[in-house]
């Protein structure tokens, strides 16, 4: 017996179409950037490429009228959506691999995509402080 509402994908495919969706919509919209070159300062307009974001999908998926969220879908509340969990971690892996490499080609920030991905370089920073044997007793 079904709790709740009924769910808004009956299927894994069904959720992974509507990702595929938002992937070709949001890479054929690309965000245009207010620039200007040249000594004489002339204002041109660049396209920049749109990243994939799960915020983003979410949004897409509530103004396409297809559900209000995805969240349980990924979250697997009472285990609801066991059969979701490998397209949900699938859904994931694209978005983080489209910033990283976004990152990595200078499309995206960098550190922005850092940090959302938790790419953090860590440095560890050492200091050796060596005592003489015989300090100097000026």
């Amino acid at each position: 017996m079904q709790r709740g509402r009924p769910k808004a994908f009956e299927t894994p495919e069904e959720l992974w179409a509507i990702f595929e969706d938002y992937c070709k919509e949001t890479k054929s919209k690309p965000i245009i950037v207010k620039d200007w070159v040249g000594p004489k300062a002339m204002e041109v307009l660049r396209e920049k490429e749109c990243p994939l974001t799960f915020d983003g999908f979410t949004l897409y998926i509530w103004r396409s009228g297809v559900a209000k969220g995805v969240d349980q879908y990924f979250t697997n509340p009472d285990n609801r959506y066991d059969n979701f969990v490998e397209v949900c971690s699938r859904i994931k892996q694209a978005i983080r691999e489209d910033q990283i490499k976004g990152g990595m080609a200078g499309i995206y920030n960098p550190s922005i995509t850092q940090r959302l991905n938790n790419l953090v370089e860590r440095q560890e920073n050492t200091v050796h402080i060596e005592q003489p044997l015989f300090p100097d007793n000026g």
